[in-house]
């Protein structure tokens, strides 16, 4: 395996669309939502180990999900571990990657990808991101993956593109647009949805830093001498509570012009919803989904269940529902209301516990 190849897989987030199974004491990528055997961090993790070697492979979390992580991945070192003490978006946890792997090696590329989406060709993925990392040791580019779009997605961001080559010339961002933006963007054929998949040289990346985030450069390039030592916890705990809270899209990608993508097609799910890990599972004929549940199904159709393992459930005359049970709390909810998750969420801290949620 190329020495140079570097993964961080960012597993830091709590997916609180995905309550009640996850939960900020416990998010979703820590869980086996597909109900595979694997939650979605460990499937991850042995999908960058086919490629990079396994030293090569940080984790970056919240502290305080240390001991997940280092259950969940018996293979990794401390040193591998990028923990941060605060949340403070996706731009200073890639500049704290890019800085720690540039103290190692000079000369590393590296991906970084979420902990928790679901990619169906990984044999597809792997070639698409060798194909990325030959690019960005050739070339100070800056690249990221682009799904090709299957239908007007409004919960995705879209990334416009020109020319005719392999790797595409990025054109502009666009956040999560309307319905009909969404389906323009489909009809001139040159839109692709955002993954949050990047790669880069750890040169390129922080040269980009300097140029668009300067000041963050500056407090992370303070800890050079501190990097892969015992030194390293107490500056990023002093320091990292200072950076901007920005992501990587709109501190970089969005302003550098040296911004590429390549189209791929894997079979990508960003798995941020429970209808979106409804597509990914399999259905009985009046397409009802089920995960670690023992059910009955009458006179109901489109339903997803997921209950502690085992459980026995009779569902009756629902239709595009979420029923969804973890130990003292039981979530039923229309799939077209998901999207009211999160203040369900809000309402269960204040009326009931925290320690719910």
């Amino acid at each position: 395996m190329n020495k140079n190849y570097y993964a961080i897989i960012m597993a830091g987030g709590i997916g609180s669309r995905f309550w009640p199974m996850s939960t900020s004491e416990f998010p979703k990528q820590f869980h086996d939502m597909l109900g595979t055997g694997e939650s979605l961090l460990q499937k991850t993790y042995k999908r960058f180990e086919k490629l990079i070697p396994i030293e090569n492979i940080l984790i970056s979390t919240n502290a305080s999900y240390k001991k997940l992580v280092l259950e969940q991945l018996p293979k990794i070192s401390e040193n591998q571990l990028l923990l941060e003490p605060t949340m403070r978006n996706t731009a200073p946890c890639v500049l704290y990657a890019a800085h720690k792997i540039s103290n190692l090696n000079k000369n590393a590329v590296m991906v970084v990808a979420p902990s928790d989406h679901w990619i169906e060709n990984e044999k597809e993925f792997l070639k698409n991101i060798q194909t990325s990392f030959d690019a960005c040791q050739k070339d100070e580019i800056l690249m990221t993956l682009g799904i090709q779009p299957s239908h007007p997605n409004t919960g995705y961001g879209y990334i416009q593109y020109q020319g005719t080559e392999n790797i595409k010339k990025v054109v502009k961002f666009t956040e999560k647009p309307n319905l009909e933006t969404a389906k323009q963007f489909l009809s001139k054929g040159n839109y692709l949805w955002n993954a949050g998949i990047f790669v880069w040289s750890v040169k390129a990346i922080i040269q980009s830093y300097k140029k668009f985030l300067p000041v963050m450069e500056t407090l992370f390039l303070q800890g050079k001498n501190d990097y892969n030592t015992k030194e390293e916890t107490e500056f990023i705990a002093k320091s990292y509570p200072k950076a901007e809270s920005i992501s990587i899209d709109f501190g970089i990608m969005e302003k550098a012009d040296n911004v590429y993508v390549l189209p791929v097609e894997f079979g990508w799910n960003d798995l941020g919803t429970w209808s979106s890990l409804y597509d990914k599972l399999p259905k009985d004929t009046d397409a009802n989904a089920v995960v670690d549940t023992n059910a009955i199904f009458r006179n109901a159709t489109n339903n997803i269940v997921r209950t502690q393992k085992g459980k026995h459930v009779v569902i009756q005359g629902l239709d595009n529902f979420i029923v969804v049970e973890k130990e003292d709390v039981l979530l039923i909810c229309p799939k077209d209301k998901e999207q009211d998750i999160k203040q369900i969420v809000a309402e269960v801290k204040e009326k009931f516990t925290k320690k719910l949620t």
